[in-house]
């Protein structure tokens, strides 16, 4: 299938790594331009880098006001266009309602709310028809994470934006969505499954949960969310997608 992708470009934020990296990379290799976004000029520029000449590296702060404009400038200083984003953020701290401190409240939902709904609102007002908006969120939009309070507190949210946002662009042509990763084999799996103290038994009580068995791979949740991205996916919009192996419970 032709997913529609040569020449178009898309944002991608938290992509020096993990899933962002990985849709990064499914992009480019259908043919699209990618602007990365990471925590540091030097972690940006390797991972574009390794993508090749179709990708752009910049730091960015997912919190700072002025982060939306930057990316979208580059965008269109570099590739000429600006046909959709990825917005991903690293997981928020770990925690129990008892435990999670205002601070890190505070921090994640500068980061992992507010920094997401200012680049919607900016490349809402960017993007022509044809263009769409995704959500890296997590199954917690549905049913609560044990030891994940401040996520199940803030993607939820994130998720009613998100379809609040696809009612709104929708007349204009413009897609909004959220893709829900599960147990994904990331270095954010690897820290979450290593404070049970048992690492290799936590991995494996998972798994053993999952119907497909097993933890997925960040190149299977690239190419879902890549899918989703492009024209090949136009019709799909205001929808939350798990990519979980049939974690979720319910439909």
């Amino acid at each position: 299938m032709d997913l529609g992708l040569t020449d178009r470009t898309y944002l991608v934020t938290g992509a020096t790594r993990g899933l962002g990296f990985a849709t990064a990379r499914a992009l480019v290799d259908d043919g699209a331009n990618v602007v990365i976004s990471g925590r540091t000029e030097e972690s940006a520029a390797r991972a574009a880098a390794s993508l090749g000449e179709r990708a752009l590296g910049v730091a960015a702060d997912n919190a700072a006001a002025d982060t939306p404009a930057r990316l979208v400038a580059a965008a269109r200083d570099r590739f000429g266009r600006l046909d959709g984003v990825l917005i991903s953020v690293g997981g928020p701290p770990p925690g129990t309602a008892a435990d999670n401190t205002d601070e890190q409240w505070q921090a994640a939902f500068e980061s992992v709310f507010l920094g997401a709904v200012r680049l919607a609102r900016t490349a809402a007002a960017e993007l022509d028809e044809g263009g769409v908006i995704g959500f890296v969120l997590s199954g917690s939009v549905y049913e609560p994470i044990a030891g994940l309070t401040v996520s199940n507190g803030l993607r939820p949210g994130l998720a009613g934006f998100a379809k609040s946002l696809a009612n709104e662009v929708g007349p204009r042509g413009i897609r909004v969505l959220g893709v829900l990763p599960g147990r994904i084999g990331t270095d954010r799996m690897t820290q979450l499954d290593a404070l049970s103290g048992d690492p290799e038994g936590s991995r494996a009580r998972n798994s053993a949960a999952i119907p497909l068995g097993r933890y997925g791979t960040p190149a299977e949740f690239g190419r879902v969310a890549a899918f989703l991205l492009s024209p090949a996916a136009s019709y799909v919009t205001g929808v939350m997608v798990p990519v979980d192996g049939g974690a979720r419970h319910g439909f």
